[in-house]
């Protein structure tokens, strides 16, 4: 039987990923791990414990404890929190998946999830329809340790044969959690300043064009990718992962069809940068052919879901 351990799983990912696989295989088959506490839904569906995944003899002991057999290690510091330290998200990308490989290379799990990300993309990295295999130089903290990740997933497949699968996300919107320091973060806060104030500030320029994806669909992937066949698997690396495309101007205006008085002003800073060396838009055809991956929500669709589930959570009639 499959028995899995999401690592990480208070974040904004892994928090929604365990609460899905607990619906679809049952609260004893996923054990959920974080360094602090979660969610009342979270903690209350099933096992949690608090680990440290700088801590291997820790997470050695939970493996073997609730015999896993396979690891979501959710667990990492993100774009814009990296930038003000950048040691510190190094020590825990890096350590924390090199921890995981050697747990699968020791024989104590069978399959590992490690997500990366588009930031593993630079300013010479094709903008339109960045394709699978690319040229990828990387200018930020968190696309370095990205990058470095996915040549180890990589590597162990290789040499070592782990079964190890890697998505590229997006920019993630829910409504579920909050931002968690990201650059693409203006994304999810600006529906809920929408709601509260009418007004956003917006720390990215108006045509700053990126891939976004709705979170349903990357969980949907992310257990779509962990079910596929072994034999359908052909990139060891990270899979590139595309959703919606759009600039704080177009989602500002899908919000308007909902709220017409609100209102945004751009006060581009430091994320600015970060941005400007990821691409606008994604191609996404090798997830398609080898493990049949499609998107399901485009912009208009995000902001009317989004609008809906954040009123009835802030209670706004």
């Amino acid at each position: 039987m499959t028995k899995s351990l999401i690592i990480g799983a208070c974040g904004q990912i892994g928090s929604e990923l365990t609460l899905e696989l607990r619906k679809q295989r049952g609260t004893e088959s996923v054990v959920a791990t974080d360094i602090r506490e979660g969610s009342s839904a979270l903690m209350n569906s099933g096992i949690f414990e608090i680990l440290d995944v700088m801590d291997k003899t820790a997470v050695i002991n939970c493996v073997e404890k609730h015999e896993i057999t396979e690891v979501y290690l959710m667990a990492a510091m993100l774009s814009a929190t990296a930038e003000k330290y950048p040691k510190k998200a190094w020590d825990l990308n890096m350590t924390s998946l090199s921890h995981i490989l050697d747990l699968a290379h020791d024989g104590l799990i069978s399959k590992i999830f490690w997500p990366s990300s588009i930031a593993v993309f630079g300013p010479t990295t094709p903008k339109k329809n960045t394709p699978q295999v690319t040229i990828m130089e990387p200018t930020s903290v968190y696309g370095i340790t990205k990058l470095a990740g996915e040549r180890w997933c990589d590597y162990y497949y290789h040499n070592h044969n782990i079964d190890v699968r890697s998505i590229r996300y997006p920019g993630l919107i829910s409504w579920k959690t909050d931002p968690g320091g990201g650059t693409t973060d203006y994304a999810v806060e600006i529906y809920h300043k929408a709601l509260t104030n009418g007004h956003y500030n917006c720390f990215l320029k108006e045509d700053t064009e990126l891939p976004m994806m709705y979170m349903n669909d990357a969980i949907k992937a992310t257990i779509a990718i962990m079910e596929a066949d072994f034999s359908d698997i052909t990139v060891w690396a990270s899979y590139n992962l595309g959703g919606v495309s759009f600039n704080p101007q177009e989602i500002a205006v899908t919000i308007q069809k909902h709220i017409p008085g609100f209102s945004i002003d751009y006060q581009p800073d430091f994320r600015q940068k970060i941005a400007d060396s990821w691409p606008n838009s994604i191609d996404d055809q090798v997830a398609f052919d080898d493990w049949g991956w499609q998107h399901e929500f485009d912009l208009d669709a995000i902001t009317k879901d989004m609008l809906l589930n954040l009123k009835i959570k802030k209670g706004i009639s």
